[in-house]
């Protein structure tokens, strides 16, 4: 497509995001417009509004015949996200919902596949994880997108590795594999600070640092999250993950008047 949607979006502003697709609307061609509209349901669907996200959608629906694959894979992948995904209350996660998600993901799955395109065909297996929430289903679904990610050569499949291991290594440390998991988000944080985003470094040092709690390496761990708080006040955005595990850190060193600290710290922030 002519259109480059990554330049275009901001997945903390989707309101602004909406506002970038729809003006480019008026000069792109048949499919990119079409690709715009399934990315504008999306905005709807990170503010929340699921059935507006599926009106837009069921717009692009009557087209999806004579529309190029990447109009049909990004249509299926939104019209799952429509249905599952992180912005979706859990308790609107029914059996029958899941369902009309998994078939969406899988549609988009295989097109995706059997045209070439790496990055969407990776995108479809980690919204399966939004499917299948157990552990071991996530661990699997992931193994296999990073699988398609190292063996790709496309620059849209590339850039998935940081998070699927950073997904890899929350669900191992849930089934309790430590070591690997610590692995995974060690590799994570590399790959993450070979870039320019402070935040995303920030985030995958606290995983590693979050991991060696659970290790029982609790002074490495207080001193990644202690550096951590600095560089999050210096942004003046405090942290009430910082300050949690600050909290939970300092009752393992028995230290208790700091732990007290750092919850009233946390407990201020929710306020």
């Amino acid at each position: 497509m002519a259109v480059d949607l990554d330049a275009l979006w901001n997945f903390g502003d989707p309101a602004a995001s909406e506002a970038r697709f729809r003006a480019a609307l008026t000069d792109a061609s048949a499919d990119d417009a079409l690709i715009l509209q399934t990315q504008i349901a999306r905005t709807w669907g990170l503010r929340g509004d699921f059935d507006r996200a599926r009106a837009i959608l069921a717009g692009v629906e009557p087209q999806l015949a004579h529309a190029g694959a990447q109009v049909r894979v990004r249509y299926a992948l939104e019209l799952g996200r429509s249905y599952s995904s992180a912005a979706h209350p859990e308790s609107t996660q029914t059996p029958q919902v899941k369902e009309l998600a998994r078939v969406q993901y899988r549609q988009a799955y295989e097109t995706a596949r059997a045209q070439g395109m790496d990055g969407l065909a990776i995108d479809a297996l980690h919204m399966m994880a939004f499917v299948d929430t157990a552990p071991a289903d996530q661990l699997r679904w992931d193994q296999q997108a990073l699988a398609i990610a190292l063996a790709s050569t496309q620059p849209g499949a590339k850039k998935w590795e940081a998070s699927l291991r950073n997904n890899l290594g929350y669900a191992l440390h849930d089934l309790g594999r430590l070591d690997e998991a610590q692995a995974q988000f060690a590799q994570a944080l590399g790959l993450r600070e070979r870039g320019a985003d402070a935040l995303a470094i920030r985030i995958a040092r606290w995983m590693v640092a979050w991991n060696l709690r659970a290790l029982g390496r609790v002074d490495e761990a207080l001193q990644m999250q202690l550096q951590l708080e600095r560089e999050w006040d210096a942004a003046a955005a405090p942290s009430p993950y910082v300050y949690e595990e600050l909290e939970l850190l300092y009752r393992a060193k028995g230290d208790e008047v700091q732990a007290a600290r750092y919850a009233q710290r946390k407990a201020a922030l929710a306020k």
